[in-house]
């Protein structure tokens, strides 16, 4: 039985009155601060509402919207229920929203009242759904569609009692959703995690227990922003929440709060470092001491300008996946003596680097990269598509192309699905991605392969200017074909006003290449 007191009750008892939740004003949110006392009573409260909704132990719960205090509630509501967390994206429409709560099977969702009309239109296809619960996050009043259970008259009059202990193997565990960059999205199911590596974890980023403040700067469906989130939770560090992230105001929430640590996409970081001067000249990041770059890889180009306009010595990279949880860490020293790497394992983690033929590959050589962890999920739900595996599933991939130098830093090529084949030859649009980002007027870019009747598919690239500024493109290829090979440079080049990416980074270059592929019969 779970005889461990949980740690939010304990941080309740030990530091009541410390801040636990500080609600930023920032894109409409209501602005609160609530402390550990407060915030323990909340979810107490939350927790046995959603058993009065018959919401039992093991059973799904989806919850969806924009960071805030709610969606921090539910989760720890949901760990002391014992209920399996479903995060989904505010970012789906609703038959999306549709497909990831059937899928899940979950009994229970909570949701955002913007987002809460998107699930009402698709109520009729949930019957495993029994029932929907509201809550008002925004400064703006707004109405529940007919149906839902409201935030306020569920948690009003509830126990503020600690829940009645469960079975310790439901508590905590969580179903997230992989980002559906190739196809539908598959649930990724994690019950346990090893709490050494986690510690381990914690040591390699320099984050110290009862002296951190976290900030959102990613939204919290995303693993990377909840991973972060729950840590400092779990560590007693106040959470600074942004509704959805707006550069400026980051920049303000990191110095009015003397903010510790982060986790970001590089795009986020893309935006800061382009504010116009006048904004980065009041910037403080002096408290910062660890900000986590993650979700794509984070051009070097980028890190420089981080690192100039930002300041040094707290930038980290990591490496990892949904799947497999965070497998290297590269320190801020090592950020511009190692230019492309993700960094080295820790607490035990491990990785080999496969080649086609099965044999493990030299430094320097390439090949597909399966990894050993504490952090791996369990497996995904309703699919027979599972990773990769070998040695009866002891080590695991997702599917990246990767190389190790002499020293064990591993660099990431690709995903072995984003890999072009052009001419038999093997091209991995992110090394040609990672040049372009160095192009002083380029903010994004996508490379991907298209269809070509002589040499099966060519280099495309599509590229998205930094505001104010102008690309020409004959100057970015005569960039490209100064900076690298002939057989990498892209054959055809195109501008738009945006990337298709999802809200936590990632490109959808699905997305783009279907537009090339979508009347072939087959996209090689």
């Amino acid at each position: 039985m779970a005889d461990t007191p949980d740690v939010l009750a304990l941080h309740a008892q030990g530091s009541p009155d410390k801040h636990a939740v500080i609600v930023d004003a920032s894109n409409g949110a209501r602005p609160s601060v609530t402390t550990f006392a407060e915030l323990n009573r909340l979810v107490n409260r939350l927790a046995h509402g959603m058993r009065s909704l018959g919401a039992a132990p093991g059973d799904r719960l989806v919850w969806c919207g924009p960071n805030s205090l709610e969606t921090i509630a539910v989760i720890h509501a949901a760990r002391k229920a014992g209920l399996v967390a479903v995060p989904l994206s505010y970012r789906f429409n609703a038959e999306e929203m549709a497909y990831v709560v059937d899928n899940s099977d979950a009994t229970l969702v909570v949701v955002d009242a913007d987002y809460a009309p998107l699930l009402a239109s698709v109520r009729d296809r949930l019957p495993k759904v029994r029932a929907m619960l509201g809550y008002v996050a925004t400064a703006e009043h707004c109405e529940l569609p007919e149906g839902f259970v409201g935030w306020d008259e569920l948690v009003e009059g509830q126990p503020d009692d600690e829940p009645v202990s469960i079975d310790a193997s439901a508590v905590g565990a969580q179903m997230l959703y992989t980002s559906g960059t190739t196809g539908k999205p598959k649930g990724a199911l994690r019950t346990t995690t090893n709490p050494s590596v986690v510690m381990a974890l914690l040591g390699e980023l320099g984050l110290q227990i009862g002296n951190e403040v976290h900030i959102t700067t990613g939204p919290m469906y995303h693993s990377g922003p909840l991973a972060f989130v729950t840590v400092n939770h779990t560590m007693g560090a106040p959470i600074v929440v942004l509704r959805r992230f707006d550069p400026v105001a980051w920049l303000a929430a990191v110095k009015l709060h003397r903010v510790t640590n982060t986790f970001s996409a590089p795009t986020q970081l893309k935006r800061i470092v382009s504010l116009p001067e006048h904004d980065l000249a009041g910037a403080d990041c002096s408290s910062m001491r660890c900000l986590i770059a993650n979700a794509a890889p984070v051009p070097y180009a980028l890190k420089q300008e981080v690192i100039a306009k930002l300041g040094d010595g707290f930038l980290f990279e990591v490496y990892g996946s949904t799947e497999m949880g965070i497998i290297t860490v590269l320190r801020p020293e090592d950020q511009l003596r190692k230019p492309g790497s993700c960094g080295k394992t820790y607490g035990g983690i491990d990785y080999r680097i496969v080649k086609d033929d099965g044999t493990d590959a030299a430094p320097g050589e390439q090949g597909e990269l399966f990894m050993s962890t504490g952090l791996a999920m369990d497996g995904y739900h309703r699919t027979e598509e599972q990773l990769s595996e070998i040695e009866d599933g002891a080590w695991k991939s997702v599917g990246d192309i990767g190389y190790a130098d002499d020293e064990g830093y591993l660099y990431i090529c690709d995903r072995k699905k984003d890999m072009i084949i052009s001419g038999g030859v093997n091209i991995y649009p992110a090394e040609i991605e990672a040049v372009l980002h160095q192009h002083p007027q380029v903010l994004d870019v996508a490379v991907f392969g298209v269809p070509d009747d002589e040499w099966g598919e060519s280099v495309h690239c599509i590229l998205q200017a930094k505001p104010g500024e102008t690309i020409d493109l004959d100057e970015v290829r005569a960039f490209a074909d100064e900076h690298m090979a002939g057989y990498k440079r892209p054959r055809g080049y195109e501008l738009r006003d945006e990337l298709p990416r999802t809200d936590a980074g990632k490109l959808l270059k699905r997305v783009l290449r279907d537009e090339y592929w979508k009347d072939r019969e087959a996209a090689v």
